[in-house]
C-alpha cells in the first residue's frame, strides 16, 4: 500500500526520484524493490554497527539548509565508526518527514548524501519513510574491522598519551553566532564559524591508526565529558590546557569579546566530532607521521594517571566536567 507522506510527494516518488541513486546499484539493495537487503562482508571482519537520530529543534533547526541536515546525519555516524577503528560500508535511512518537506528540499538533502557517499565510500542499503509533525531522521551505519583492531571506549593504561584531532570549539562559536548575535565578530570570521557548525566534518583517523590506538571516542558531548567516559572512574588524567587545540581565530574572538565566552564553555560543548584517543607513548612517532601523511592535525594534550580525576598541568583539579545532554 502506498503511504502518503505529504500533499505533494509520496513514498514511491521519494524512492524512485530521489533515493534510488544512493544505492550505487549494489546487489544487496535489490534496487529498493525488496522489503530488506543484505550486506556481503568478509568472514575475517566483524560488522561494526552504529545508529543515530537527529531531530528538528534539537539537533538542527527548521531553517537550517537541507545539505546541513544531511551533513550532520552522516558526520555523527561516521565519527562513531571511526572511534571504533572502522570506515563506513553501508547504511539504512529512516525519514520521518513533515508536510512542509517538498521536492526541492529532498533534492538538496539527497544530493549532499550522494556527495558524502562518494567521498567516504559507502552506499544506501535501504530504509523507511513515514509522516511526522516534526522532521526526524535516523540512520544505521555498518562498517567492518578485524576483531583484534576494534577499539573500545575505555581501554587505557597509566602513562598512555591522550590525543585530540583537529580543533575544538569552532562549532560552538558557529552556534552562538546563529542563535545569539551580540558577539563582536567580523563577517569574514562569522561565515567560517557558521560553516563549521552547519557542516561538521567527521575525523576518520580512528579508521587509519587503529593499530596504534588503545581506545577512542568522538567528541559529540564535550571534551571533558567524553574524556571522563574514557577514564571510566578507574583512572585519571593530567591535561596540558595549552595543548588543547583551539584555533587562533577562536582565541582572538574570546579575548575581543571580554571573555563572554570562555574555554570551559567551549570544551563542554558537543558537535565537534573530532576524536579523543588514547595510545601507548611508544607509538607517538608513528601516530604523528600518520597524521602528517593524511593531513590530520593531532595534539598530544596529556596522559593517563593512577590518581582519579582530571587535573591541569599544575595539578589543579578541573571541576567543570559537564557535557552535552540530549534531555536537558
Amino acid at each position: 500500500m502506498k503511504k502518503k507522506v505529504s500533499d505533494k510527494i509520496s513514498e514511491k516518488i521519494i524512492i524512485n526520484r530521489f533515493l534510488q541513486k544512493l544505492n550505487f546499484n549494489r546487489l544487496g539493495t535489490f534496487n529498493f524493490q525488496n522489503d530488506a537487503g543484505y550486506l556481503n562482508i568478509s568472514k575475517i571482519y566483524k560488522t561494526i554497527v552504529t545508529t543515530d537520530t537527529i531531530s528538528e529543534n534539537i539537533d538542527f533547526f527548521q531553517n537550517d539548509p537541507p545539505e546541513s541536515v544531511a551533513q550532520k546525519l552522516v558526520c555523527v555516524n561516521l565519527s562513531d565508526l571511526s572511534a571504533m577503528g572502522s570506515a563506513p560500508k553501508a547504511y539504512t535511512l529512516n525519514l520521518s518527514i513533515t508536510p512542509k518537506i517538498n521536492s526541492s528540499w529532498l533534492k538538496k538533502f539527497i544530493n549532499r548524501l550522494f556527495f558524502l557517499q562518494k567521498k567516504y565510500h559507502f552506499y544506501l542499503l535501504g530504509g523507511d519513510i513515514s509522516k511526522s509533525k516534526e522532521l526526524s531522521i535516523s540512520a544505521t551505519f555498518f562498517g567492518q574491522a578485524k576483531l583484534k583492531y576494534i577499539l573500545s571506549q575505555n581501554k587505557c593504561s597509566i602513562g598512555d598519551d591522550i590525543w585530540v584531532t583537529g580543533n575544538l570549539g569552532n562549532s560552538y562559536l558557529g552556534y552562538k553566532i546563529l542563535r545569539y548575535s551580540k558577539l563582536k565578530i567580523s563577517k569574514k570570521f562569522q561565515d567560517k564559524f557558521i560553516i563549521n557548525y552547519l557542516y561538521p566534518e567527521p575525523c576518520m583517523f580512528g579508521s587509519i591508526a587503529f593499530k596504534y590506538i588503545n581506545s577512542a571516542i568522538d567528541i559529540s558531548d564535550g571534551f571533558y565529558g567524553d574524556l571522563k567516559k574514557m577514564l571510566n572512574n578507574r583512572f585519571g588524567a593530567i591535561i596540558n590546557k595549552k595543548n588543547i587545540p583551539i584555533s587562533n581565530n577562536l582565541k582572538r574572538i574570546i579575548i575581543e569579546n571580554n571573555f563572554k565566552i570562555n574555554i570551559d564553555q567551549v570544551l563542554s560543548w558537543g558537535d565537534d566530532y573530532q576524536l579523543i584517543f588514547i595510545a601507548n607513548k611508544k607509538f607517538r612517532n608513528k601516530i604523528q607521521n600518520l597524521g602528517k601523511k593524511n593531513n590530520i592535525k593531532l595534539s598530544n594534550v596529556g596522559s593517563v594517571t593512577k590518581t582519579k580525576g582530571i587535573f591541569d598541568d599544575s595539578m589543579k583539579l578541573i571541576k567543570k566536567l559537564s557535557s552535552f545532554d540530549h534531555f536537558c
